[in-house]
């Protein structure tokens, strides 16, 4: 059957408007014939010969209109097609899968390629994967990197399905939904230069502080103080002029510090060696001076990277000085810290302290005092020190401990044995919770991370917290405490108590079991005094020796059962030793009552092996691996756990890893290790 077009819409009634003008003249013609017979037939002669010719012309030119319509057609599709492929934009044609089908002359001389190559979009830009493609959204928007020029590739998804629906050639089922998509190339690249540029131009703000500044001069000669002083200064005022830096003195110590962000990265890749270089000034003192650096960048305006260095300097600090801190509304980063903190005689701080947590608790009803998961010795103790403090000051106090475990039982019988009092001391969470309103103290110990705290659901039930920590402070703290007490320096947990005990009231008096439990985990913590010990130490142990404290009956305590030595000596004897300074164990928590407590002593004792600089014990216990990492002096396993979401001590820190094999935990800590060694961090 023959097919015939057929003209429609304004052209159609264009072309015949002549023979609806002829209609209306033969209308007019008849209404002639009743005026006048002679010039109605006149008339009827010109109107015949009108629509005659008007229907002749006509379909005389509809084909030759027809041809010139589909001429035209055809041109200006070659047009199209034309201005396409000159396009200067980049553009391309991909199918569903990201396969190239169709590309112009700026896109092929873009990414220098011939005309027809139709590999899969990804083997040009490695950044627009599977992924990426426009599927259930209409557009997308991709950053690409090509010859060290940067492109925002937009791509769009362009349904077929009308166009098969209206198709003579191809058929498709009712629920075809193909597309092809359209990917344009824009270059961003001069922008982001300009970005960069201006980026690099942004200013930072840091602090810096000389830790030990006191300590240093007492250790000179008065005659040549002054002279120590000059070369610290100088030394660090070149080092920032040599990065267009200004160093402001703020007091004897303390330097306010304006950079450049171009400069700051600078300071990163140099690992702030200026922490180093400061440590070389000797004119005879016998104490090395330590800085410490907080900077604040990328923040909205100036007075928020003031307060992000103020941020990062107590970070800084409160992780033993020594160290640089870098915050930025993204996060935190960690430089240095590879010394030990140095002690501090005075014991002022202890005194204020003191006081302050005499008046918090004084003010308040009752007490509840919590460590951090999976309760240590130290952890216990330093509640027990607290529990004795509230008592003192007539309020009821409250320890709270999810699990007693092995570790910790002698110590809870001990303590148990002196209490007086017919409710229940030690709670669980649930039923701290249930004691817990807005006139409670809670006091946290051992620990300054939310999360890892026995019951972190307290933090938000309390309106009153106090924290009292060794550890030093990671990213993640306690918010709105109270009162604050976060000393590095500190041997251990117990042995703030007891030093706060001593000022709390001149009346005190520490029973037996009580002193007990704070020198033990002053011992435990110090591995028998040999490992962070200071004068304070021995002397807060002095204290509570003094309080009835017995070195036999702590000895008792900590007789291990003989599954647990067993476990402990199976764990040294398979130590691997990676890089030949680090001590890589397993600990088999099978049977075990405090698998994670053997898997530390553990650690401790495969630092006796010669040549070891750091150990570390893998304990996989409640479906999640727990590395305990010990050192003496020269690894800095704070840093190390830090990197595997922990923390802790330079010679003493911890991680936990969920959702991990030992196998995949090990290669993971062996990885972490051989980076941080090739970028100098340990």
């Amino acid at each position: 059957m023959k097919t015939k077009m057929k003209l429609k819409g304004r052209l159609r009634l264009y072309l015949q408007i002549s023979l609806i003008l002829g209609i209306l003249l033969a209308i007019v013609d008849g209404f002639i014939y009743t005026l006048d017979t002679k010039s109605g037939a006149v008339l009827s002669v010109f109107v015949i010969i009108y629509l005659t010719s008007c229907l002749i012309l006509l379909n005389y030119n509809k084909p030759i209109i027809m041809n010139e319509l589909i001429s035209f057609a055809t041109q200006y599709g070659q047009i199209q097609r034309q201005l396409l492929r000159d396009l200067e934009l980049p553009h391309a044609l991909l199918d569903e899968n990201g396969k190239i089908i169709w590309t112009n002359k700026a896109f092929e001389t873009t990414v220098h390629r011939e005309k027809g190559y139709n590999n899969g979009i990804h083997t040009l830009f490695p950044e627009i994967t599977r992924d990426k493609l426009p599927g259930e959204l209409e557009e997308t928007q991709v950053s690409v990197i090509f010859e060290e020029r940067d492109f925002d590739a937009k791509l769009r998804k362009i349904s077929l399905k009308e166009m098969v629906e209206e198709s003579d050639i191809v058929q498709a089922s009712p629920d075809y939904d193909g597309y092809l998509i359209a990917l344009y190339l824009f270059d961003e690249t001069a922008l982001n230069i300009a970005l960069r540029e201006n980026d690099n131009q942004s200013l930072v703000v840091g602090l810096l502080y000389l830790d030990n500044y006191e300590e240093a001069l007492d250790s000179v000669e008065e005659v040549r103080r002054s002279l120590l002083t000059a070369l610290i200064e100088r030394k660090i005022n070149k080092y920032f002029a040599s990065l267009d830096g200004i160093v402001k003195k703020l007091e004897k110590d303390k330097f306010f510090v304006i950079l450049r962000k171009e400069s700051l990265r600078t300071l990163k890749e140099n690992r702030f060696d200026l922490l180093e270089e400061v440590k070389t000034v000797n004119i005879g003192n016998e104490m090395s001076v330590t800085i410490s650096i907080g900077i604040g960048a990328d923040g909205l305006s100036y007075g928020q990277n003031y307060e992000f260095s103020r941020t990062a300097i107590d970070l800084a600090l409160g992780r033993g000085g020594d160290q640089a801190v870098v915050k930025t509304p993204e996060g935190v980063t960690y430089f240095g810290g590879k010394s030990q903190q140095v002690e501090k005689n005075t014991r002022v701080k202890a005194r204020v302290k003191a006081h302050a947590l005499r008046e918090i608790i004084s003010s308040k009803d009752k007490v509840i005092v919590m460590g951090h998961r999976i309760t240590d010795v130290d952890s216990f103790g330093a509640a027990v020190g607290i529990y004795r403090i509230s008592k003192t000051l007539g309020r009821n106090a409250y320890i709270v401990v999810n699990e007693i475990n092995s570790s910790i039982k002698p110590l809870v019988d001990a303590f148990m044995a002196h209490v007086d009092s017919e409710e229940p001391v030690i709670l669980d969470s649930s039923d701290a919770l249930e004691i817990a309103n807005s006139n409670t103290v809670l006091v946290v110990v051992d620990v300054n991370r939310p999360s890892i705290t026995e019951c972190p659901e307290l933090l938000k039930m309390c309106r009153s917290i106090v924290v009292l920590d060794h550890h030093r402070k990671g990213d993640e703290v306690i918010e709105n405490a109270t009162l604050s007490y976060v000393e590095p320096y500190a041997s251990s947990a117990c042995e703030l108590v007891s030093e706060i005990l001593q000022y709390i009231d001149e009346g005190v008096k520490v029973k037996h079991g009580e002193a007990d439990c704070l020198y033990a985990g002053i011992v435990v913590d110090t591995n028998n005094f040999i490992a962070k010990t200071g004068v304070r130490t021995f002397e807060a142990a002095a204290f509570l020796r003094r309080n009835g404290a017995d070195v036999t009956r702590v000895r008792k305590m900590f007789r291990e059962d003989a599954n647990d030595y067993k476990a402990k000596a199976d764990t040294v004897s398979q130590a691997k030793i990676f890089m030949d300074v680090f001590a890589i164990s397993i600990c088999d928590g099978k049977d075990l009552d405090s698998p994670t407590v053997i898997g530390a002593q553990a650690a401790n004792e495969l630092l006796n092996i010669n040549g070891i600089k750091a150990s570390f014990v893998l304990t996989d216990y409640n479906q999640t691996i727990h590395i305990s990492g010990r050192s003496i002096d020269e690894v800095n396993v704070q840093v190390i756990m830090e990197k595997l979401g922990g923390g802790g001590h330079m010679n003493m820190a911890a991680t936990q890893l969920k959702g991990s094999t030992v196998e995949e935990a090990i290669e993971l800590l062996k990885s972490t290790l051989s980076k941080m060694i090739e970028e100098g961090e340990i």
